[in-house]
């Protein structure tokens, strides 16, 4: 009679080491190699800066933002959510200030003919400086052990507050130059930090210039007779623009969200880093309207509550850290960043901005509609106060995938590839396979499968031998494997009617009845159990 092996194989400890530029390839590679992103327009050579889902990549974002979507509207009761359209009227972005200053620094290098967002490069090379910082503290870390104390380091290590300080040297003349719109400086900066081309390794730059990113078309059915619309760079004005629809139709008392998740568009000249940066990509974004006055307050919830949804997906805290903003956009008195360490280094994931009562009076000065809030409380109306939280859903598609990606030596020497990916967010939760493909076993694993389908998406396998249809599921990120053996239908047997689980991250294997693996795999891969988390 055959059955599985009763020796299980199991990953060691080790992690093939690979450096981070080789391991950005090797995501990409195995994104299309499996199904999860595909270059758009791909046999016409493709699209720059355009990709799309494959048939595993659509199921992994449909969970992410299901995720992020239960964790607003679910989790609040004073958060609803709409779906606007991308076509908006045009004066919408006059009133939002998109069509004036909606614009990138970028420059040039003459040598490389490479194009650069210019605050990008001082961003950078700020970052390398806080990177020498890092690794000052590691040294002293090891060299004094546990009474090592990291925050008096800082402080009086004169090599550390020498970077500090040219640290924030840097930032302060940045911002001043930001502010004052003043690129002549903004070059000066780059000059002066001896900041070089990534490609020719020149300093050889042009002057900066601002390039407006907004995308534009006609509306009409003639030319003649047409308008320029632009599509949308962002979702957050569908929410403003629809404040009092949703206040009044929803009977909403302040403080209150209003969530959306869609499509932006913007024409990144630098689009670069596969999914990262995009010209047409996905945010999920939350506007939650307050009182004038305790917009600090809610900023302050609303960072914490957002870094703790990202810690509940099980990344290591050391991937996340917030990031101040040196300059602020005409909108907001607060702004950060929640930035995610990728293979690229450190970028933003999620931007917290308190906006102020700047899109609603703007919308209002431009449409001559009244957009206030009436208190009952207080008899008396007010334009609110936002505080908005928007995360781009590709960036969180590309931060776990990032992170869950691993090639692992196993103990009998043969290496593996695998997404560690959180089991409630993994495309496919359970691939049901027959062990052979006789004596009655894919009828009963096909059995199985039509019992399991209709709560998630589980994939049959019936091809090559158990260890490579393993492998798939591995690299796919396939949480468990339902084997269905010989004493599964074997009624003599005392594992009858039994099959064995076979866990992605552990390799181990358990035997469990039939009868109980809706309950077992409901268990392992719901979403409720993560929500319930936050």
């Amino acid at each position: 009679m055959k059955t599985i092996q009763s020796k299980v194989m199991t990953a060691t400890e080790k992690q093939i080491p690979v450096n981070k530029e080789e391991l950005f390839k090797n995501i990409i590679s195995h994104s299309k190699e499996y199904g999860f992103i595909f270059p758009s327009s791909e046999i016409y050579d493709g699209l720059s800066a355009v990709y799309d889902y494959g048939q595993l990549g659509v199921e992994l974002k449909k969970n992410i933002r299901e995720y992020w979507w239960k964790s607003m509207t679910l989790l609040h009761e004073n958060i609803v959510g709409i779906d606007a359209a991308i076509f908006m009227h045009p004066t919408t972005w006059k009133a939002s200030g998109h069509i004036d200053a909606f614009n990138d620094p970028l420059i040039d290098n003459k040598d490389s003919k490479k194009r650069y967002r210019a605050d990008v490069l001082i961003e950078e090379h700020v970052s390398k400086i806080e990177g020498k910082i890092e690794k000052e503290i590691e040294k002293a870390a090891k060299r004094f052990g546990e009474s090592f104390d990291p925050k008096m380091y800082r402080e009086t290590n004169p090599r550390v507050t020498e970077y500090q300080k040219k640290i924030e040297q840097i930032n302060n003349r940045f911002k001043t130059a930001l502010n004052a719109g003043d690129l002549a400086e903004v070059r000066q900066i780059i000059i002066d930090c001896e900041i070089v081309c990534p490609v020719s390794g020149s300093r050889n730059w042009t002057d900066v210039r601002q390039f407006n990113l907004m995308f534009s078309t006609q509306m009409g059915s003639v030319s003649e007779d047409s308008g320029t619309i632009y599509l949308r760079p962002e979702t957050a004005q569908g929410i403003f623009v629809n404040f009092l629809n949703v206040q009044k139709t929803g009977r909403m008392k302040i403080p209150f969200g209003i969530a959306q998740t869609g499509k932006a568009f913007r024409n990144e000249i630098v689009a670069r880093q596969f999914i990262f940066r995009m010209r047409e990509f996905e945010q999920m974004e939350m506007q939650y309207f307050v009182k004038p006055g305790s917009e600090m307050q809610a900023y302050a919830f609303w960072k914490e509550t957002r870094m703790k949804w990202h810690r509940s997906l099980g990344l290591p805290e050391t991937k996340y850290r917030f990031h101040d903003h040196v300059k602020l956009a005409h909108y907001a008195n607060a702004a950060c960043d929640i930035e995610f360490e990728f293979p690229f280094g450190f970028k933003e994931l999620e931007g917290i901005h308190s906006r102020t009562d700047f899109d609603l009076k703007s919308h209002e000065a431009h449409s001559g509609k009244k957009l206030q809030y009436f208190d009952p409380e207080q008899n008396l109306s007010y334009v609110p106060y936002v505080v908005e939280t928007s995360i781009g859903l590709d960036r969180m598609f590309l931060a776990l995938i990032s992170h869950a990606y691993r090639t692992e030596t196993l103990e009998d020497g043969s290496i593996r590839d695998v997404l560690n990916l959180p089991a409630f967010l993994a495309p496919v939760k359970a691939a049901v396979l027959p062990l052979v493909r006789k004596d009655g076993l894919p009828e009963k694993a096909l059995e199985i499968m039509n019992v399991l389908k209709f709560d998630h998406l589980c994939h049959y396998d019936e091809k090559d031998s158990i260890g490579k249809r393993y492998r798939r599921q591995d690299a796919i990120g396939t949480p468990f494997c339902i084997t269905v053996d010989h004493e599964t239908v074997d009624a003599s047997s005392a594992n009858f009617n039994t099959v064995t689980i076979r866990h992605r991250d552990t390799m181990k294997q358990e035997r469990v009845a039939t009868d109980k693996l809706q309950e077992i795999v409901e268990e392992k891969v719901s979403m409720k159990k993560a929500l319930k988390s936050l």
